[in-house]
């Protein structure tokens, strides 16, 4: 990702239907946004990436790397084609292992979130746990649901993909 992507990020980010899904679900200003990549930019342990198939973009992936692990997170375009997803996360997930070398990849989801449960699991993430109230989003609190993926589990189960 690079400075040019923030116009075309923070409308995907602000669309309700990403935003719907998103821990902080207010309208992200541009300062904001700015400010959010300026921090990112100069971390070396989050690695950022825009999504592109036939030279649209048209996903977003964050990857934040603490020694053998990472944690993601992503959304694609609002008007993404079935079947990017999973094109987005194989990418992603082959660059964490391969190039970052890690052990493992972990993700979180909202509880109502069944799109994003349902992706984890297709791309063989295992439950991890439950974090019960743990976000309050418009006075009523959620569950955060937890998932991992091992490097080995993955050299599998990319192959079905």
């Amino acid at each position: 990702m690079e400075h040019r992507d923030l116009p075309l990020l923070i409308t995907w980010r602000n669309h309700p239907d990403v935003r719907a899904y998103m821990y902080s679900q207010h309208q992200i200003s541009p300062a904001e946004h700015q400010q959010w990549f300026d921090r990112q930019s100069h971390d070396q342990n989050s690695h950022l990436f825009i999504y592109s198939e036939e030279s649209q973009p048209c996903g977003f992936a964050q990857l934040r790397v603490a020694k053998e692990r990472a944690e993601w997170g992503f959304y694609l375009a609002p008007e993404a084609k079935k079947g990017t997803g999973t094109r987005l996360g194989k990418t992603v997930l082959d660059w964490a292992f391969q190039n970052l070398n890690l052990h493992k990849v972990s993700g979180e989801a909202l509880d109502f979130n069944h799109a994003s449960i349902r992706f984890h699991h297709k791309l063989g993430f295992v439950d991890e746990g439950r974090l019960r109230d743990h976000i309050k989003i418009n006075e009523t609190f959620h569950d955060v649901l937890c998932f991992g993926l091992l490097e080995s589990e993955w050299a599998i189960k990319r192959e079905a993909l």
